[in-house]
């Protein structure tokens, strides 16, 4: 029996020791493996000697193979960042710290710009014409200076038509100071002082003469001249730069001393005492307090002292505004409360608005007032104060450079003052002052068009409904007036042009017989040009009722009818 001694290697690699035994393999040969074993028999032999002996086979069954590695390729890659936002809080302690530095050389920058219109602070005019007229006016302000700012003015125009109406004249006379001073601490201080000497003179009585066709009536000029002399006095104290707190403030007071021929006399005196408090620099909260005394004596004393409290707060939002307020007035201790509403929408943008409104107060119908609106009146009369309320609404805007507006009112009245004469056949005719009660309704338009550079041209349009108490007419005012104008100025100033048309609905009256009847339509166009034949020194002309309108605003009392005056002009 043979032995037959196999060995069987069979190597199964890990993949991690693939490499090692690649490596031993290609060491070791495979004929020294025979030996090795060889050996080791012979060995294992001769340590037993006791084994059989025999042959022994060496069979080799070893093939070692190591499968194709796959190579994986890795890219590195950044860890992603960290994007959350956080909020940190630092807390700094604020120093002060002194530094020294030199003061920067501030050079400012050139810009050519348009060269502005030469400002004058001087003005003057003299001149003289038909019938009989004179004109002489002088101006002068300094408006320079920070600190203050002074003006002054003078005024003479007086005309005599004596050749064709006896004593249709007139004089009036003025002369004005005004100055302000603005002070270090934020506040201003306003005097001005004034005096007027007005003549008149009661030619009506020539009218009778033409009426009666007689000569009737026949005076000098001092038995007919009527004097009216007025001085003003007036003192304000204001903020004169914008305050800390948004909030202006005035206090003033305003005495006037007027007298006439006839021995009669007012004593005025205004104080006035407002405050406006701006939120958000559009929304005005305002009270006004007021206290307005007047004292008339003629052969006895009248007395108008009215108190005023005028509250109101003016919201500006972006398309609409509205104020809230009120006016609480006291005369004789009867206290009434009187509406100051406005609410106004642009319906579209700068083009159209509409506007509702309702407001009231007492009006004084004092010897000063009266005398500046009818200057033919008796001097011998009643003052009152009228007491209105009016309701109204419009629209305004601007299209296409065309500025108009447009507005119904409804006013309600207590003793409107109108105008009568006693006695139309009266050698010196004056007028007396009745009251009535009436409700007003007025329809009235406004129109601005700028036609090119330099021309401008205005209009406006009136028309009132009476609505009286007692009386049938409302006498002397009127009903339909239309004011029309242009002015066109060249650019340089040279040359200046305007013209002006009036007209007006004849008033009612009551003539010779008693009955009612209406004046004379008012038909007014007049002319003024003005060109500087130097720099400085120009000639103006001047012409008035081109059409040669003798209507009578007044009953008895004609207007001059055509009259022109030619002049020199000076600015300095």
């Amino acid at each position: 029996m043979k032995n037959r001694i196999s060995f069987y290697f069979r190597a199964v690699p890990k993949p991690q020791e693939r490499n090692f035994l690649f490596h031993l393999l290609e060491l070791i040969s495979m004929k020294y493996i025979g030996s090795i074993c060889l050996m080791l028999f012979c060995f294992s032999l001769a340590a037993q000697g006791d084994l059989p002996s025999g042959q022994v086979d060496v069979v080799k069954n070893f093939e070692a193979r190591l499968a194709e590695a796959n190579r994986i390729s890795v890219r590195p890659e950044l860890p992603p960042l960290d994007s959350t936002t956080r909020r940190l809080n630092y807390n700094v302690v604020s120093k002060d710290v002194a530094v020294e530095y030199l003061a920067p050389r501030i050079r400012p920058l050139a810009f050519r710009t348009e060269k502005p219109p030469e400002i004058y602070d001087g003005y003057a005019r003299l001149g003289g014409g038909y019938p009989n007229a004179f004109y002489g006016e002088l101006s002068y302000d300094i408006t320079q200076n920070e600190d203050f700012d002074f003006g002054i003015e003078l005024m003479r125009h007086t005309a005599n038509n004596k050749k064709k109406v006896e004593n249709q004249r007139y004089s009036n006379n003025s002369l004005g100071l005004d100055g302000t001073f603005y002070f270090d601490q934020g506040f201003a201080v306003n005097g001005e002082i004034g005096y007027e000497n007005n003549g008149v003179y009661y030619y009506g009585y020539n009218d009778i003469n033409e009426e009666l066709d007689t000569m009737l009536y026949s005076f000098t000029d001092e038995e007919v001249r009527q004097r009216f002399s007025i001085f003003d006095f007036g003192l304000d104290i204001f903020n004169g730069e914008r305050t800390q707190a948004d909030f202006n403030y005035r206090a003033g007071i305003d005495i006037y001393l007027m007298d006439d021929n006839y021995a009669a006399r007012e004593n005025g005196m205004l104080l006035t005492l407002e405050g406006t408090k701006w939120f958000d620099e559009k929304h005005p909260l305002s009270i006004v307090l007021k206290t307005d005394f007047s004292t008339f004596r003629d052969t006895m004393k009248q007395t108008l002292n009215n108190f005023y409290l005028e509250p109101s707060y003016t919201y500006h939002g972006d398309a609409f505004q509205v104020k809230i307020g009120a006016n609480i007035t006291s005369f004789e201790d009867n206290f009434s409360l009187f509406p100051n509403l406005e609410a106004s929408a642009n319906i579209v943008q700068g083009a159209l608005t509409a506007y509702v409104g309702a407001n009231g107060s007492l009006t004084k119908n004092n010897f000063r007032n009266l005398i500046e609106y009818n200057p033919f009146l008796r001097s011998r009369m009643e003052i009152r104060n009228s007491k209105w309320t009016e309701y109204y609404g419009g629209v305004k805007g601007t299209i296409a450079g065309i500025t108009y507006q447009g507005q119904i009112g409804y006013k309600a009245i207590d003793d409107l003052a109108l105008f009568q004469l006693n006695d139309p056949l009266e050698s010196i005719p004056r007028f007396d002052v009745q009251y009535d009660t009436a409700t007003i309704v007025t329809i009235k338009g406004t129109v601005m068009m700028p036609l090119f550079t330099g021309l401008e041209v205005t209009g406006s349009v009136s028309q009132n409904f009476f609505s009286l108490e007692r009386e049938e007419k409302p006498w002397h005012l009127p009903s339909f007036t239309v004011n029309a104008g242009a002015r066109y100025t060249t650019p340089e100033r040279k040359f200046s042009l305007k013209a002006d048309f009036f007209l007006e609905n004849g008033v009612p009256y009551r003539n010779t017989a008693g009955e009612v009847d209406n004046l004379n339509a008012l038909f007014d166009l007049s002319i003024m040009g003005e060109y500087y034949i130097t720099k400085n020194i120009g000639a103006w002309v001047q012409l008035n009722n081109l059409a040669g309108n003798n209507r009578q605003r007044w009953f008895r009392y004609p207007t001059l009818g055509l009259n022109a005056m030619v002049g020199v002009s000076a600015r300095f």
